[in-house]
């Protein structure tokens, strides 16, 4: 795997194309699962693993890489499996999602694949409401599965979720502002997070899974007669999903004349290897790291002040 990963950042072009790579590895069976190339800044054989007291069964140990001591999951583990052993003949994956660095041990890593979002699908309705998927994808006639990564980190290291209570005390009460947000992320449990801080403000909340589902939600709103400019306070998107992703759409929303002055914020887990040239370029309004309640409420809250301001 020397090397596999040396281009990884020339592989910004494939953002805003409706693209992305997979890197494709297993968890000791024939099934085959993917991550996104712009999440991972590593790939490694399992080096030596440091045991830590009272660790969540599913952190194997910690190991030092590169000056830094970072925390390895056993994958398959935390996915509802039996752990995995032999780990000398293990790889670990080396990520960063929402603004930390940890290591997944995988079995083997196979190959990069260069994929169209257009192939990811949402998993199937009856894989359940508790499968830790986010996507579906077929390579070579192959079922590929992408695991939803933040339901695992929500169980093994959760982040705080609640607002904190001068960011709510600061929240406008002006009645005249809509205050109704669109929330499109293809992780059930980042949906659950964002909607949780929109709503302690006092909003309401539509929640969408992908690109393509809220592009349709717009549409048939004006399809209805309503104008979601004048309904939605804002649009807080996810980038990576199946179907269209964060970029497409908010290009596709740009591109439309009755929808172009959305207000929309880019909210992702790409916060290492993001390239931010892309927001200017798909025309979204602001860029945040998941996920840091207070942070998010605030840009909330901000976006209620200027249209108040607005209004006056």
């Amino acid at each position: 795997m020397a090397g596999v990963l040396d281009s990884v950042n020339q592989r910004t072009q494939l953002v805003g194309q409706n693209r992305l790579e997979l890197l494709l590895f297993s968890l000791g069976g024939t099934q085959l699962y993917g991550i996104n190339v712009f999440k991972v800044k590593e790939v490694l054989q399992c080096p030596s693993l440091t045991e830590i007291p009272k660790r969540n069964p599913v952190i194997r140990g910690v190991a030092h890489i590169r000056g830094g001591t970072i925390p390895i999951m056993d994958l398959k583990q935390a996915t509802g499996s039996p752990p995995l052993d032999d780990l000398e003949n293990c790889f670990v994956i080396i990520t960063e999602y929402n603004r930390s660095t940890q290591g997944f041990l995988v079995k083997g890593v196979e190959r990069i694949v260069n994929m169209n979002w257009g192939a990811i699908h949402p998993p199937p309705v009856g894989a359940g409401r508790n499968n830790y998927l986010t996507a579906v994808t077929e390579v070579e006639g192959k079922l590929v599965e992408i695991i939803d990564v933040e339901k695992v980190l929500a169980e093994v290291s959760p982040l705080p979720e609640n607002v904190s209570a001068d960011v709510i005390a600061a929240a406008q009460a002006e009645t005249e502002i809509r205050k109704h947000v669109l929330i499109v992320d293809d992780s059930n449990i980042a949906r659950k997070q964002i909607q949780k801080v929109v709503e302690s403000l006092g909003m309401t909340t539509t929640l969408k899974k992908d690109g393509r589902e809220a592009l349709d939600y717009l549409l048939h709103m004006l399809e209805d007669g309503k104008d979601p400019r004048r309904e939605l306070l804002l649009v807080v998107s996810d980038i990576e999903m199946p179907e269209m992703d964060g970029y497409t759409f908010t290009a596709e929303v740009r591109a439309n004349s009755s929808l172009k002055d959305l207000h929309i914020v880019l909210h992702t887990s790409l916060s290492g290897v993001f390239n931010e040239a892309m927001v200017r370029k798909v025309g979204a309004n602001d860029f945040l790291a998941k996920f840091h309640p207070d942070e998010l409420a605030t840009r909330v809250n901000k976006r209620i002040s200027d249209l108040t301001e607005l209004n006056d």
